[in-house]
């Protein structure tokens, strides 16, 4: 072999090599990685919290949906939030 297909296949296998070695945690998902459903739902009872499906008007959710967004507040407080003021009126 000549020295150039030497360096050539070293090559070739380092690049492989490389490929299968993956990416390390700190960068793929590990680094923001979320919680499996059986702890999230571990955390969330520690917190008191409750799960509550309801159905709504479609023009209510997108509502709801664009007070959320313009108070940068996730929809689950944007939801409390209301829930809270409506039955302190009632």
């Amino acid at each position: 072999m000549k020295k150039t297909d030497l360096y050539k296949n070293e090559g070739l296998k380092i690049s492989g090599q490389m490929r299968q070695a993956g990416t390390p945690d700190r960068f793929g998902g590990a680094a923001g990685a979320a919680l499996s459903r059986r702890d999230q739902r571990k955390q969330e009872q520690a917190q008191g919290l409750v799960a509550f499906a309801v159905k709504l008007d479609g023009e209510l959710v997108k509502q709801v949906h664009a007070r959320a967004a313009a108070r940068q507040m996730t929809l689950n407080e944007t939801v409390a939030e209301l829930l809270g003021k409506g039955l302190a009126a009632a």
